[in-house]
């Protein structure tokens, strides 16, 4: 984030920027897991008081993203294996109902959506621009949601997934561990789709949510310092 643009915030705004700002650094890996974080640091890096710093400190660490120690350096939180399982069961069963939806709901339009959408994944992962693959990988199921008019329950997903599941998606991505399985396997998801193949939606969705599960097996092992 641009340092002048944050100076420039009412006070409001500036809070809620100071936060979405490092919000974004802790779920990008940018600030990894177990890294140390003082209000004083993050304040004269970003140019700010601390008051801001301080309430999205606050705020992050109610989120589980930073873990606070009175009197002492706070780390960026590890990442918890318990919460991520928690996640990754609830994003399954719900949207392995919201695809069997979609098999009786979806539009021309949006099955076009998830082709495109796919095209354009195949496209980041030969460039290998992970952050734009990680970014349609999003859009690939949220389109899905959106299509099944479950906006609502789009939201709650992804507020779980913003603590521990997404940090490790990214990782997963950065080490080129499932990016040809993801696309085969949305392949199959929006074939089922239009083939309003319900059963196979359903194998496949949990196939493909389980993909981090076995995945952070590799990485507890690459990277032992980020987890709990």
């Amino acid at each position: 984030m641009n340092i002048n643009e944050l100076t420039s915030k009412d006070t409001k705004s500036m809070r809620s920027e100071v936060y979405a700002s490092l919000h974004e650094e802790i779920t990008s890996l940018h600030l990894e897991p177990g890294r140390p974080i003082s209000e004083n640091e993050i304040s004269k890096r970003l140019q700010v008081s601390r008051t801001p710093v301080r309430e999205a400190f606050l705020r992050l660490s109610q989120e589980d993203l930073i873990t606070v120690y009175p009197q002492k350096t706070s780390i960026v939180s590890l990442i918890d294996l318990d919460h991520l399982e928690e996640t990754r069961f609830m994003r399954e069963h719900l949207e392995v109902a919201v695809t069997k939806s979609a098999c009786d709901l979806f539009s021309e339009t949006h099955i076009e959506l998830l082709s495109n959408c796919i095209e354009r994944q195949k496209e980041s992962a030969a460039k290998n621009e992970l952050k734009h693959f990680y970014q349609l990988d999003d859009e690939f199921h949220a389109i899905i949601f959106e299509g099944c008019h479950k906006d609502r329950i789009l939201a709650v997903v992804q507020d779980m997934m913003s603590k521990n599941f997404n940090r490790v998606r990214l990782l997963s991505l950065s080490e080129k561990l499932n990016t040809e399985t993801i696309i085969t396997q949305h392949e199959q998801i929006l074939d089922a789709i239009k083939n309003q193949d319900k059963e196979t939606a359903e194998e496949v969705v949990r196939k493909h949510l389980q993909l981090v599960a076995i995945d952070r097996e590799e990485l507890k092992k690459k990277f032992p310092g980020y987890f709990k």
